[in-house]
């Protein structure tokens, strides 16, 4: 039996997990489809900063995801969320490996950006689960042109974070259609804006630290 504390402790045991403790992949890291090339220092820098971005985006994903499945009034979308955040545990295990493969380190600022984000969730959760599945799918989008653009920027030599930001943009865009095909509600305009402030802000952030 379920119980009105479930939602809080499977809210503390995701940020425990997310901010302290080693993620486990429970799909195998995407392969790339040529071997790695060398990296100048100059590269690996860069390719270390977008990667360790990516990575910031993924704990937000876990802290968004699960306020969200808290506040969710329909048990089935309650599950559909929180089957989205075991995924996105992928990335978190995905982005963390390339970190330490380019001798780069996670934001210190992540236990912020967790709390932030995890704010935002409990917000669109409350809103009603259509406006929650439509804040789902808006970030969704625009994490998946985020992506895009960092396949642009990568090294071309990085090919072993290159076949991990690819595979993260297939995960996003499905789980937009996901949130569209559940009954996602447009969000205004004005919303949206905001939501590309708030990550141009982040990005940027974590870029350097």
């Amino acid at each position: 039996m379920t119980t009105s504390l479930d939602p809080l402790l499977t809210a503390a045991d995701s940020a425990l997990r997310t901010l302290f403790a080693r993620p486990h992949a429970t799909r195998a890291t995407p392969a790339p489809s040529q071997a790695p090339g060398e990296l100048s220092d100059v590269e690996r820098r860069e390719a270390g900063a977008l990667m360790r971005v990516n990575h910031v985006g993924e704990v937000c994903a876990q802290a968004l995801y699960t306020a969200q499945a808290a506040v969710a009034r329909d048990p089935v979308l309650r599950a559909q969320l929180l089957e989205a955040a075991h995924e996105e545990t992928d990335h978190l295990a995905w982005t963390r490996e390339r970190l330490d493969a380019l001798g780069a380190r996670p934001s210190v600022l992540n236990p912020l950006w967790y709390a932030g984000a995890f704010g935002l969730g409990l917000v669109a959760g409350r809103l009603g689960d259509p406006l929650s599945l439509g804040f789902v799918a808006e970030t969704e989008r625009q994490v998946e042109a985020h992506l895009d653009s960092h396949l642009d920027r990568l090294p071309s030599a990085d090919s072993a974070s290159r076949a991990v930001v690819e595979q993260m943009k297939a995960d996003e865009a499905r789980h937009a259609e996901n949130a569209v095909a559940a009954g996602a509600a447009e969000l205004p305009p004005p919303a949206k804006a905001l939501m590309r402030v708030a990550s141009r802000v982040m990005t940027t952030v974590a870029h350097r630290i």
